[in-house]
């Protein structure tokens, strides 16, 4: 008689168990039905990169000295810079400077080490291709400057994201 008793109760810890996980859940549920939704409609909404973000370098053709600090800092020696040594003035004149975008890490080395700041990074993300040889950039889409997110007049702009709050 006793193991059946044992066997109610058992039984009853196991349901009442139940029942608070099932509440549980239920609340956790609850708790998310007032949040706002986190995704955006992307190509006809953009959310606004932080200041900091580290996009597609941009170039300045006329600042660069052909140093190559940046080749040299580069973890996965990335920029071709080609030069000629100008001996009547016994300086380097640049003739090319080219990024494959497919390769980079964008990890930002070479914006920062930069002696004449002839590189920074953008707030371009948007670099997919679907030939991956389209994503070697010489020096003049280098040189060319993004629009950016704000000036789009045919993108609705996200301001109050959660990323953002919480930076």
């Amino acid at each position: 008689m006793f193991p059946m008793v044992t066997g109610f109760m058992n039984y009853g810890q196991q349901t009442v168990r139940a029942a608070r996980y099932i509440g549980q859940s239920f609340m956790i549920t609850l708790s998310h039905a007032n949040r706002l939704p986190v995704t955006i409609q992307y190509p006809y909404e953009k959310l606004i990169t932080s200041e900091r973000f580290r996009g597609r370098i941009h170039f300045e053709f006329d600042k660069c000295i052909a140093c190559e600090v940046c080749v040299r800092v580069c973890p996965i020696d990335l920029p071709v810079v080609d030069w000629k040594l100008e001996t009547d003035i016994r300086k380097k004149r640049l003739l090319n400077y080219s990024i494959d975008f497919g390769i980079c890490i964008f990890c930002g080395n070479c914006v920062e080490y930069c002696p004449t700041n002839c590189l920074s990074m953008t707030e371009e993300y948007e670099l997919s291709t679907y030939d991956r040889h389209e994503l070697n950039y010489n020096q003049i889409a280098l040189g060319r400057l993004p629009m950016p997110v704000i000036d789009d007049y045919t993108i609705r702009t996200i301001l109050n994201s959660p990323q953002i709050k919480n930076g």
